[in-house]
């Protein structure tokens, strides 16, 4: 079985196939790639946080008697979930987008990018 690679090692992949396009010092590329890892960052600590607390938290009102609720941090998962999702649909275009026409090397970078999404 394959070495699972770190989120490091997936982002230094990802930043080489758009060297070899030439896209890496794209002022699109790299705002939106900065995005992107800020997101999977994100998600990774809301996943660390329901995995410690749980997917269902308990609110208590005055008379002491507790509700239970889906854990907030499910919803903003999903939110930055779809977004970032979004976020790497963008970057393949902006390779796509940018590259020379005679290049059809853009699939590697959209399989990197199935397979990053995979591993999460």
């Amino acid at each position: 079985m394959a070495k699972k690679k770190t989120l490091k090692e997936q982002a230094a992949e990802i930043l080489q196939i758009a060297e070899s396009h030439g896209v890496q010092s794209n002022y699109f590329f790299a705002t939106t790639f900065k995005r992107y890892q800020t997101q999977i960052r994100i998600l990774d600590e809301l996943e660390e946080k329901i995995n410690e607390e749980g997917p269902l938290v308990t609110k208590e009102y005055v008379k002491g008697r507790g509700n239970v609720y889906t854990h907030p941090a499910i919803g903003e998962y999903n939110k930055t979930s779809t977004a970032a999702n979004q976020t790497v649909k963008t970057l393949i275009d902006i390779v796509k987008t940018l590259r020379p026409e005679d290049e059809n090397e853009g699939e590697n970078l959209k399989d990197m990018m199935s397979e990053l999404m995979a591993d999460d």
